[in-house]
């Protein structure tokens, strides 16, 4: 898909060019000086008229009328050079790849070097583009009777740069697994629950470690019943769909030590059990196991990338329904820790599928942990739509996830984990937990009740109640499913160190 090459070449017909414009830039110089003469200093004029835009995220859509090798020119506005960071240009590439798109354009040529300030280098540019690309062009179709209509996509990609062209060439391959990785999850979150049941996302992880070479092992109810995950079964108990505990090992290191474990909720569609949730409330539910996808999806780019890490990815999944057999309010149940829970809320059921899947998870050797889940409601009130919320047992490893979200561009704030809220976790005349102390400080219990089973082993945990979905499309995507914390876990990884 991705060709790179140091030259344009001015002789053969191309659908587009796509190049940045800075706002210093009053007059037109090097590779745009050479296209306005092409066209008899029109580019000037309509630079003049305000037709062409300097200003950040401008687009231009030009028609050559056949003056030049290429039938359009898209002039990417990008502001004030030193504002320019590697997430506003993402967005800038984001924005234009989307015209490219509605333009049903199946080849482009991109003058990376026309990107490139002090700040964002060429490498940045590069990756930038070849995750936009994807994650802007994004699109899910659901079960809509299909048009005959043979849909076009940009197909052909050549980068031109001065540049040393391996490492460019590596760095847009790089950024676009990043962004097909992100769809993937996108497309899990979207499909509706009837489609993607536990045994569904089983199958689809076994898929994908064929596919990557990943060993295996998805746990049945049977298993898990001589196991003792109590925790997992109670949630899984008002449902007709059998339970499922995912799997996979990736080993990028010769021995199976300093493993990170990354583990999802996987609640594939969430009626709150007993403590149901209102018409309103429930509607929307499907996206309930947006943390397995955030994991399955980041498993799918480490599977490409091959980092010299050792990753265990653990996913918990079930739906949480209501039956005569569905567990309830007041019950007491024992996770596979062998810590006993007072269920006060049935529809605090994340953190009781997580309970099980992190004692599993250490079970394999996880050394280090990271949680991902859209586990409660009181995130959005604290953080709203576009913050994850984080909460941790240890400094070293949420500064490694922290620095991970502001390269990867995903908006993340720590909340206090203090002792006040694990004593009130630990709250309950008839076990040694309740699953739910109250609504007041909500998204911090949570975290709480988990971290009583990561216990020592350093542990991250994100509650992406609020990301894992938006209401509104926006210059990387449509409305739907995010995707969000793929790239914030493939980057952690890429760069973990043990500390």
């Amino acid at each position: 898909m991705f060709h790179v090459q140091n030259t344009i070449d001015f002789t053969e017909k191309q659908s587009a060019l796509v190049v940045g414009l800075f706002e210093k830039n009053k007059k037109l110089e090097g590779l745009l000086g050479e296209l306005n003469e092409s066209l008899n200093g029109q580019l000037t004029e309509l630079l003049k008229e305000g037709d062409i835009s300097s200003k950040f995220k401008g687009i231009a859509k030009i028609h050559t009328f056949g003056q030049t090798s290429f039938k359009r020119l898209f002039i990417v506005g990008l502001g004030k050079e030193d504002e320019l960071t590697f997430t506003s240009l993402r967005e800038a590439l984001g924005k234009v790849s989307k015209e490219l798109q509605v333009a049903k354009l199946t080849d482009v040529v991109v003058a990376v070097d026309s990107f490139v300030t002090e700040n964002v280098d060429v490498l940045d540019v590069s990756h930038a583009f070849g995750e936009a690309l994807p994650l802007a062009t994004y699109k899910f179709d659901g079960y809509k009777k299909k048009s005959n209509e043979p849909e076009r996509k940009i197909e052909d990609v050549t980068l031109v740069t001065e540049n040393d062209l391996e490492e460019v060439k590596t760095s847009v391959t790089v950024g676009y697994y990043y962004g097909v990785g992100t769809n993937s999850a996108r497309t899990l979150v979207n499909l509706p629950g009837n489609m993607l049941t536990a045994t569904d996302m089983a199958n689809y992880a076994d898929e994908l470690a064929k596919k990557y070479e990943f060993e295996i092992e998805i746990l049945e109810k049977e298993d898990m019943e001589k196991l003792g995950m109590g925790a997992l079964l109670a949630v899984n108990k008002g449902s007709v769909e059998p339970p499922k505990m995912i799997v996979m090992k990736y080993q990028g290191k010769d021995e199976w030590n300093d493993v990170i474990g990354l583990v999802g909720k996987g609640i594939t569609f969430d009626t709150g059990g007993y403590s149901i949730k209102p018409k309103d409330g429930i509607v929307g539910m499907k996206s309930d196991m947006g943390g397995a996808a955030s994991v399955l999806g980041a498993m799918e780019v480490i599977g490409e990338l091959r980092p010299e890490q050792n990753v265990l990815a653990v996913i918990a999944t079930t739906d949480n329904m209501i039956s005569g057999e569905a567990f309830k309010p007041d019950d007491v149940i024992t996770s596979m820790s062998g810590k006993t829970i007072e269920v006060l809320n049935t529809d605090a059921e994340g953190r009781l599928v997580l309970a099980d899947a992190i004692t599993y998870a250490k079970h394999h050797g996880a050394n280090y942990l990271v949680d991902v889940a859209t586990l409660t409601g009181g995130v959005i009130v604290a953080l709203g739509m576009k913050t994850t919320g984080a909460m941790a047992n240890n400094e070293a490893l949420f500064e490694q996830v922290l620095e991970a979200s502001y390269e990867a561009g995903e908006q993340m704030w720590r909340l206090p984990l203090f002792e006040s809220e694990v004593k009130r976790v630990r709250n309950s005349k008839v076990a040694d937990l309740n699953n739910s102390p109250g609504r007041d400080g909500h998204a911090i219990l949570a975290a709480a009740f988990i971290g009583e089973f990561a216990e020592d082993t350093p542990w991250v945990h994100l509650d992406i109640a609020g990301t894992a979905t938006t209401s509104s499309s926006h210059d990387l995507g449509p409305a739907g499913a995010t995707g969000v914390m793929v790239r914030t876990l493939v980057t952690f990884v890429e760069r973990f160190e043990t500390k």
